[in-house]
């Protein structure tokens, strides 16, 4: 078999509802699945996934592809190392395919920051690192650790890496530009170094901490570059993706230490935020390791204020949040050196629901003697409430609330279904404001669309087709005409699945096909409905030519080919003439 072929053969070895059920939650819905697209802010099943055309397609963002176009855009892998990874699981050996690597214009930087790694760990672990490593064993963090997290020492020599990396022939100014150094002077001197890494794991900057009392910055980050960029950076993310879908559930602490603390006592399903606001980029990457989130930031004011804004964002991006509440301005680390894993652990089995935590929270410091505090509290209670979507969660709470503050239950169900219906008018008022109306196509650009569907959907039309000898306007339907007819003259067969991959180095047809399959309103076409479209096709080329032959006409000067251009209208016109 050549490549194209163990390519195809892996792929419907595999089905891609599997796959992706794997990842986010499916539900049958007629001969489709459907779910929450990972690829775009999104909190309905917007995402179609088709078993018999093994394609997705979002309605909403309007992603699509194959099983491998999914996988690579969801696990930000290459495709060498998706199909490496669906071969081992259906069992195709690879031996001998070459897979073509596409070009990072940041490699070297990458591999510098591996260099710089390798260095700092080499450090930690010679006859100079032995006060940082008993700095180290004295927080507890012992051998395994630090070689799990690949904990490093800098020296405290001001040029030993910049040094080093220069006799590798790394520019100054390129060390310069990734944080490493400054006008030939290291960045980092001894300081513990912990590298920081990107959803893929790969190296792309360091946290150094000071692990002796000096008054210098407690911990220095890398300085933000093309490929760090805090707004984007989850601390463990590549580790956890694998336990997050094991257990169903993601922990989110603040930094680093958190982490690896979590991790001693089998809490490897972490990541960290590394000190920066959550965003919207954050939020993409952590729907991709589960839908259920448990907060565990810091438990002093700023971790709680924290909690109540990412918690918020998180609920809204359609996830289900939980809270992980530490008292006495502990932090995950130190509550796990105090307490020890089954006091964590039992904080994890009891995390609340994160709008019961911030309702129990709305209750701290309430006068409850004085009625507008009272008031007041109950309608926070209320709006909070509304946003739950359990009806038992809801009469639980507002049964809690009727006797905390010794009001009767109808009262405040009266208040609570009013709050309900202005949220579901102000819904319907801002959802109609939104609406678009969606750019009509004409009669001919469907026809269009409708024969390069056939084509992929049903390969019986390719011969009809040719037969006709249907030529189409545009240019890259024209091209994607002949890439669809040359894939069925060499493979037998083609489709939309199979294409996503064939066309992965030709973005513009990949596009154009992306468009195609993202169209679920085409159905199996009959032999007359292909006709129709034939005849409509041709009518549009005769108008196009008859309109080109008038320019032509009208810039002419010679009357004998004016009349000659007369005649070849006429005849166009008349149907005397094929086109």
């Amino acid at each position: 078999m050549n490549q194209q072929e163990v390519i195809n053969e892996i792929r419907r070895k595999v089905d891609i509802v599997d796959i992706i059920g794997e990842r986010i939650p499916l539900v049958a819905r007629g001969k489709n699945y459907f779910g929450v697209c990972p690829f775009h802010e999104d909190t309905h099943p917007s995402m179609s996934v088709s078993r018999e055309k093994q394609i997705y397609t979002c309605f909403s963002c309007h992603a699509t592809g194959n099983v491998f176009t999914f996988l690579e855009n969801y696990e930000h892998m290459e495709f060498r190392e998706v199909l490496k990874m669906l071969a081992d699981k259906v069992g195709v050996e690879l031996k001998g395919l070459s897979y073509h690597k596409k070009e990072n214009p940041y490699e070297e930087w990458y591999q510098i920051y591996e260099l710089a790694n390798k260095y700092y760990q080499n450090n930690l672990q010679s006859a100079m690192g032995k006060d940082a490593r008993a700095y180290l064993h004295q927080r507890k963090i012992d051998e395994e650790v630090i070689k799990e997290f690949e904990i490093g020492l800098s020296l405290d020599k001001k040029k030993d890496l910049t040094d080093l990396l220069v006799k590798k022939k790394v520019p100054i100014s390129l060390l310069n530009t990734l944080g490493l150094s400054t006008n030939g002077v290291d960045i980092y001197n001894d300081r513990i170094m912990f590298p920081l890494y990107d959803l893929t794991g790969k190296c792309i900057g360091f946290s150094g901490r000071i692990y002796e009392n000096k008054e210098e910055n407690k911990y220095i980050n890398t300085k933000e570059t093309p490929i760090f960029k805090k707004g984007t950076l989850l601390y463990h993310y590549h580790i956890a993706k694998e336990e997050s879908r094991i257990k169903k559930q993601v922990i989110i602490m603040e930094g680093f230490m958190d982490v690896i603390r979590a991790s001693t006592i089998g809490y490897r399903n972490t990541i960290a935020l590394m000190g920066t606001a959550l965003t919207k980029e954050h939020i993409a990457s952590i729907k991709r390791l589960s839908n259920q989130v448990l907060l565990c930031l810091d438990g002093d004011r700023a971790g709680k204020k924290a909690t109540l804004t990412c918690g918020e964002m998180l609920e809204e991006a359609g996830l289900v949040v939980k809270v992980i509440s530490l008292k006495d301005d502990d932090d995950p680390d130190t509550f796990i050196l105090k307490y020890g894993k089954d006091r964590f652990d039992g904080l994890v089995q009891n995390a609340l629901y994160f709008r019961d935590y911030k309702i129990q929270l709305l209750k701290e410091g309430v006068n409850f003697r004085s009625d507008e505090e009272k008031t007041n509290y109950i309608h926070s209670v209320l709006k909070e409430t509304a946003k739950m979507k359990d009806p038992i969660r809801i009469e639980i709470t507002l049964k809690n609330l009727a006797k905390t503050c010794e009001i009767g239950y109808n009262t405040l169900e009266k208040r609570f279904q009013e709050i309900q219906d202005e949220k579901q008018t102000q819904k319907i008022t801002h959802h109609s404001l939104e609406i678009k109306a969606p750019k009509k196509k004409d009669k001919y650009q469907k026809a269009e669309d409708a024969i390069l569907s056939a084509m992929v959907d049903a390969n019986w039309t390719i011969d009809e087709v040719e037969k006709e000898h249907i030529v189409f306007q545009d240019l890259e339907s024209r091209m994607l005409q002949s890439e669809i007819m040359y894939y069925y003259r060499k493979y037998k067969e083609v489709t939309f699945a199979d294409l996503y991959t064939y066309l992965e180095e030709k973005p513009n047809l990949l596009l154009r096909l992306s468009k195609l399959g993202s169209n679920t309103s085409f159905q199996k076409i009959t032999k007359q409905e292909l006709y129709d479209y034939f005849r409509v096709m041709r009518e549009y080329n005769k108008s196009q030519e008859i309109k080109r032959l008038e320019r032509k006409m009208s810039t002419e000067q010679d009357p004998k080919v004016q009349a000659q251009i007369g005649l070849e209208i006429v005849k166009l016109r008349r149907g005397e003439k094929e086109w």
